[in-house]
């Protein structure tokens, strides 16, 4: 029976990739229309149970008026039969329908619809490129997305669950009261409309300050992922101290967001208990009055006595329910400003696939300034012959790794064209652009998994054996064997921590460099490639490199001017254009931008040519 009802939402159903809608309601009914069915059972239980109760204090005022005017001796002869039908709805029919209501919000709804905001959620935001997460806290974008789930399953949940409650209970007690006597609804109609001006003029207040404490939860939590994240940064600095200082100004501004919400509730509090209270005493001593002049019976009392206490216990539910759709409301809204943010990398409709047959790769008058008037990349054109091996040279900030991110098309152009075989790479498909691309950068990026996995993501589908061979290859072999995690895991299976930092920065690259080995793609981008390694394993590791450029077009950056010597042809970027072009003895011999970069740095270059380093010299 409950893997039935935890079967009717399927969290994971096969579904493209949409972007939510950015109005709060349309937000809403984007997630809530793939489970409408639910919801409608959700209503119609919600509404059956309401009604039930109602009935069932009418069936008490009933006995009371029936227990006054039978005899003792007869009343079961006479009421037998209605009074086994009120114990069939009070003992059998409203517990089942309040155990099925029960199983669709426990069992269907709160664990099912949560993952699939999340899980809908997740796939659309880390498809946005790669400045959206360069722009924000990876902490507060996780926040968002499972807060953003839980919040707008609790604010649905809330609103189909009281909805019921609250007209049932109060046009029924309308209905009732009028029946006994229309005096006695005076007061709960009084009471009605106080309390909804109250809720209607508290409530979006509440909600207001309840977005702003969301908002400084997710800082907070941005903030306290950052120190944790950069822990070596903060130690090496011995920074404990200011970054308690950086955390605790966020602590502070959550705080006073929260006093600020918390006051708007006490207010709130406060006015509605006053008024509940003065409900039943409004119709509670109406109701002994009326019974004084004989208008009502002493049933009528007992009706609007149980059902004045039922709306006063109710009425504070409420509140705190209407309350907490609200401030649902508010993280939700404000997950849906990053959730709903339309991507700014996209593919276009039914986009082909990339189809690499030679690997030719052509700059055609690009531009790119990252939204800035000027600077970066300006008017530049390059083409990199199928199967060339080019170096890029430059200056810091001379644009060579953007170069390179506008390549893999990490960003879209402001001006001209980039075209692999011919094809312009912005009218394809990004996964198969990347696909053809094999990358290896600098800041190496592991991630939190076994070795094996994070090898294996070069090409998922390879065996073990595959595995094994890229890893030899790039010389991961020599400290694979020796790895121990936390959990007792070793080798291949040891964990590798957040973004690596259990290895060194060497090993990291090893293990980066094997995974592209594995991918094995005809495009090949070296950025830094070696940077973190010793010499002697850039030296082992440079026939393995050799082997993996073999037959495919190549682009290296690199500072270090000795790892790029020995490409087929040199190109020196400076300020977004191309200056020099040469190979290495001819920029050298034309004492220009790289002879000068070459000069500043010391020592020969490790697998040159002895010819080229004495031209060098």
């Amino acid at each position: 029976m409950f893997a039935w009802f935890e079967r009717r939402i399927d969290p994971f159903k096969p579904a493209p990739v949409a972007q939510p809608p950015g109005g709060l309601i349309a937000f809403y009914w984007h997630f809530v229309r793939q489970v409408w069915p639910v919801f409608a059972a959700l209503l119609v239980t919600g509404g059956i149970v309401a009604l039930l109760e109602v009935a069932m204090f009418r069936y008490v005022a009933k006995i009371i008026d029936l227990l006054k005017d039978t005899e003792p001796a007869r009343f079961f002869a006479e009421h037998g039969w209605s009074l086994l039908g009120m114990a069939a709805l009070v003992l059998l029919l409203r517990p089942l329908l309040g155990l099925v209501h029960d199983m669709i919000v426990r069992q269907t709804v709160v664990p099912s619809l949560t993952s699939m905001v999340r899980w809908q959620g997740h796939r659309y935001l880390v498809r946005q490129s790669l400045g959206f997460f360069q722009n924000d806290f990876a902490g507060r974008l996780a926040t968002r997305v499972l807060q953003t789930g839980v919040s707008l399953r609790e604010s649905v949940m809330e609103l189909v669950g009281s909805v019921w409650f609250v007209v049932v209970y109060a046009v029924s007690a309308i209905i009732l009261f009028a029946e006994a006597d229309p005096w006695l609804a005076v007061p709960l109609v009084v009471w009605i409309a106080l309390y909804v001006a109250t809720l209607a003029v508290m409530v979006p207040r509440v909600r207001e300050r309840a977005r702003a404490a969301s908002e400084t939860r997710s800082a907070l939590t941005g903030r306290i992922v950052d120190s944790y994240t950069n822990i070596s940064t903060v130690k090496l600095f011995a920074h404990a101290e200011r970054e308690d200082a950086y955390v605790r100004r966020a602590v502070e501004r959550n705080t006073d967001a929260i006093r600020a919400q918390l006051r708007m509730v006490t207010v709130m509090s406060g006015i509605i208990s006053a008024l509940n209270c003065a409900l039943i005493g409004a119709t509670v001593g109406l109701a002994v009055w009326l019974w004084t002049l004989g208008a009502v019976s002493q049933g009528a009392i007992a009706l609007t006595a149980g059902l004045a206490i039922r709306l006063y216990n109710m009425s504070g539910w409420v509140m705190w329910v209407v309350t907490g759709i609200f401030e649902n409301m508010g993280v939700v809204q404000e997950g849906m400003e990053t959730l709903a943010r339309p991507h700014t990398v996209v593919d276009r409709p039914a986009a082909p696939a990339l189809q690499v047959t030679r690997g030719e790769i052509a700059f055609d008058h690009v531009r790119f300034h990252y939204g800035r008037p000027s600077g970066v990349i300006d008017d530049l054109s390059l083409v990199v012959r199928p199967g060339e091996r080019l170096g890029l040279v430059g200056r810091s900030g001379a644009g060579k790794s953007t170069l390179v991110n506008l390549l893999l098309r990490f960003h879209d152009l402001e001006g001209g064209r980039i075209l692999i075989d011919g094809q312009d790479i912005a009218q394809v498909s990004q996964e198969s652009l990347r696909g053809a691309i094999g990358v290896v950068t600098q800041d190496t990026s592991l991630l939190h998994r076994s070795v094996r996995d994070n090898i294996r993501y070069g090409r998922p589908e390879a065996d073990e054996e595959m595995i094994r061979k890229a890893a030899a290859r790039a010389h991961a072999d020599l400290f694979i064997p020796d790895l121990v995690d936390l959990r007792g895991r070793t080798g291949l299976d040891a964990h590798v921590g957040e973004r690596g930092v259990k290895l060194s920065g060497g090993q990291r690259q090893r293990v980066a460099i094997a995974r592209v080995l594995l991918k094995d793609a005809p495009i090949l981008v070296l950025d830094e490639a070696t940077s973190a390694l010793d010499s002697e394993v850039e030296a082992a590791i440079q026939e393995d490199l050799d082997a993996l450029m073999e037959g495919k077009t190549v682009i290296a950056i690199a500072h270090r001017l000795s790892t790029i010597a020995r490409m087929d042809r040199l190109v020196v970027l400076d300020r977004g254009r191309v200056v020099e072009t040469g190979t290495h003895a001819e920029l050298v011999a034309a004492g220009g931008i790289y002879a000068g970069l070459w000069q500043r740095q010391s020592g020969g270059f490790l697998g040159a040519e002895p010819s080229q380093a004495q031209a060098a010299d």
